[in-house]
């Protein structure tokens, strides 16, 4: 298939980002997210040989490169310098979105395991508690299924079956109430006081439970945007 051609910078940039799938890769990268099984759990629905296909095309194009897994097994994938730079691509076009595609927005679409490895990798881990913390997540609708978080030594990890661990925190509420937080649509106190999420555990683990998580990176633009 032949190229837009070089006389255009944004041809040229067009020719790096404009696949379907590629700008969300890049959102993973820049996420921090670099291994292939978790580049791929952010985003359902991309096949897996697509998902090759993708990041084979940046690292041909100078965005992605590829480094031995420190675990000795498999690779990870890292942003050069020029992918980093992207960040402020993926940012305008968020923020694009919000500004004018914001009433086709629908965060209630989005599944709770989706939800949870996306809340996961948006963590603090300078406000953890400093012994292993577990959270349960019990999503009531539209579809009933119960997911941990896993705090333990600056790491979190998401579990879909029972880790093994009693839970320190029982977090309940519809995936639509917790996706709203987390995108910026309303604010954590303001949920819980109207009944939409229901904490129990520890008092003092209870009230610092918001603090451990950053939610969306455009969750302030889009609770600006909500509350004109």
């Amino acid at each position: 298939m032949p190229d837009y051609g070089h006389y255009c910078p944004v041809a040229m940039a067009s020719e790096v980002i404009a696949d379907r799938w590629t700008p969300l890769i890049i959102r993973e990268l820049v996420l921090g997210n670099v291994r292939f099984n978790d580049i791929a759990r952010g985003m359902p629905g991309i096949s897996r040989s697509l998902l090759v296909q993708r990041l084979r095309h940046l690292e041909r194009m100078g965005v992605v490169e590829t480094w031995p897994s420190p675990t000795g097994k498999g690779s990870e994938y890292h942003l050069t310098p020029a992918g980093k730079d992207m960040e402020r691509v993926v940012d305008a076009l968020g923020k694009w979105a919000i500004e004018w595609l914001f009433d086709d927005i629908r965060p209630h679409d989005i599944d709770p395991v989706t939800l949870t490895w996306w809340m996961h990798r948006r963590i603090r881990p300078e406000r953890f508690p400093p012994i292993r913390t577990v959270i349960e997540l019990h999503h009531t609708a539209p579809k009933p299924e119960t997911i941990w978080i896993v705090l333990d030594r600056g790491e979190a990890s998401v579990c879909t079956q029972h880790p093994g661990f009693e839970p320190d925190l029982l977090v309940t509420a519809t995936t639509g109430a917790l996706s709203d937080v987390f995108n910026g649509f309303c604010h954590w106190d303001k949920s819980v006081a109207d009944g939409l999420i229901t904490v129990a555990g520890a008092p003092r683990l209870v009230r610092s439970l918001p603090s451990w998580f950053r939610w969306s990176p455009f969750a302030d633009a889009i609770h600006e945007r909500a509350t004109r």
